[in-house]
């Protein structure tokens, strides 16, 4: 084959006048996608295993749990036992005192007061939130007489600033292993006072389920409105490892939303299992010393990725404009 120099020439003119106006498109366009990809807003749930003043002063376990916490606008830590405030307070303090190494948020808390049946044994919901993304808006403590759950649910209504959905609740979960099936069941009561209450839908329920192994099996799922009701979505699977111990694999722990509309406003695939031992390169005694419970996290769509999303679909026509001009070019 036989190539001449007008054909030479002919493919120089056409990347010289196409290639720059192309590649600075398409370099734009990647840059605007590719960056607000990454500032994700991300929900944790972390059963910390009776975190308590002793625990909240171990100067190493304190830095690994702000490490995780770091990673999250939001998270929920179970199982905190802090009768005094005393925990909460040393907590954040660790945490904001070196906000700087992490990106410079200020993480600020709301608590339930403590939890459960056994007056020597209360424990306690806390969420840390991120000042600067996300405002507690409102919090409601589930009660019913007698009692439904082991440790009633402190659900609390966020508003974000940075999401594609700007109002949510989470409600907290940490059942009683021995009676997981009917608490799991009973959050649906939970759903109905707090989306009637808030006139919200937007709920998702967060934390240690039990849901898994001997404490929740298939059969049971028959009995579970959260499963019977399709308009509820399980996002972490039956199959998933919660627990940090090898001779263990269940689904203890779990998210759960509620309606299209939050499903649509969370990223896919994003809700998982966090190895900080694996991340944070920690041996397996490290990790087991925190807790026997590994967090969970999922990530919500934030409102700027959509709008550069959109903004790549109405550049998608110049770009074909383009490409036809230069294709047509080339032949003229």
């Amino acid at each position: 084959m036989t190539v001449s120099c007008s054909d030479i020439s002919s493919a120089m003119r056409w990347r010289s006048s196409c290639g720059p106006p192309l590649l600075l498109l398409l370099s734009f366009l990647t840059l605007l996608v590719g960056r607000e990809t990454v500032s994700g807003f991300r929900i944790c749930s972390y059963n910390v295993e009776k975190l308590n003043i002793d625990k909240a002063s171990n100067y190493r376990l304190v830095q690994t749990l702000s490490r995780v916490v770091y990673r999250c606008d939001i998270c929920l830590l179970q199982d905190v036992v802090d009768p005094d405030g005393r925990v909460v307070k040393k907590l954040l303090s660790a945490i904001n005192r070196e906000s700087h190494r992490y990106g410079n948020y200020v993480y600020e808390s709301v608590s339930s007061k403590g939890l459960g049946q056994s007056a020597g044994d209360k424990r306690k919901f806390v969420f840390l939130y991120r000042k600067e993304t996300v405002t507690m808006m409102d919090q409601h403590q589930y009660e019913t007489t007698p009692p439904t759950f082991a440790r009633g649910p402190l659900a609390v209504q966020f508003k974000s600033r940075t999401t594609m959905m700007k109002d949510f609740i989470l409600v907290p979960v940490h059942t009683d292993p021995l009676k997981a099936v009917q608490e799991i069941d009973n959050l649906y009561n939970v759903f109905q006072e707090v989306s009637e209450k808030w006139d919200n839908e937007n709920v998702m329920f967060l934390g240690d389920f039990q849901a898994g192994c001997a404490y929740m099996t298939r059969p049971n799922k028959k009995k579970i409105r959260l499963f019977t009701n399709l308009n509820f979505t399980w996002l972490i699977g039956d199959k998933v490892d919660t627990t940090v111990s090898e001779e263990t694999t269940c689904a203890y722990d779990r998210i759960v939303v509620h309606g299209k509309s939050f499903l649509k406003a969370i990223i896919p695939m994003s809700a998982m299992v966090y190895d900080f031992g694996k991340e944070l390169k920690l041996s397996m005694s490290k990790v087991r010393d925190m807790s026997d419970h590994y967090p969970l996290e999922v990530e919500l769509k934030s409102s700027a990725l959509v709008k550069s999303s959109a903004l790549l679909l109405k550049a998608t026509p110049l770009l074909i404009l383009l490409c036809a001009s230069a294709f047509v070019h080339f032949f003229l």
